[in-house]
């Protein structure tokens, strides 16, 4: 769940700080474009998180193989469906209303942001999460060791 809203997160802080660079003002139509573009990041991350999910279980738990084998797998349709309404906003560029021409440049400004860390982020969190489990879960080991009892006298019983 971090993950993802950090993958869904960064895209749109990124496009805030680029239309507070370049000055273009908050109005209703530059508004839209956080709603519309987080309503599609979303989807993407959805999408290759439910593949990352069904494929862990058939590489036995390893988050490095599953990572690899989803972005294998839904790569292609994430780059595909991007690109495919990147186009789609990008036509609104070609308007006369300033509003729709820049809704239609920062929409498909944070979609194509939003496809990068969809495709790099959100596996460098997932394999960084798995460094961080496994050393949490090897720092604990020591938890697991059989210790001798103690008896009564407080000596340790063989």
């Amino acid at each position: 769940l971090l993950i993802s809203i950090v993958v869904n997160i960064v895209p749109l802080l990124i496009t805030a700080g680029i239309m507070g660079w370049l000055g273009i003002r908050i109005k209703p139509s530059t508004v839209l474009v956080f709603s519309v573009a987080l309503g599609i990041t979303i989807d993407v991350t959805i999408r290759f998180l439910v593949n990352f999910k069904q494929e862990l279980s058939w590489h036995d738990d390893s988050i490095a193989a599953t990572v690899r084998r989803t972005i294998h797998d839904t790569g292609l349709s994430i780059i595909y469906t991007s690109l495919i309404l990147i186009a789609g906003f990008g036509v609104f560029i070609l308007s006369e209303f300033d509003g729709t021409k820049s809704l239609g440049y920062l929409t498909s400004m944070t979609l194509f942001l939003a496809m990068v860390t969809n495709l790099n982020l959100q596996p460098a969190l997932l394999l960084w999460m798995d460094k961080i489990v496994v050393k949490k879960n090897s720092s604990a080991d020591f938890l697991l060791d059989d210790e001798p009892e103690i008896t009564d006298e407080g000596q340790p019983q063989e």
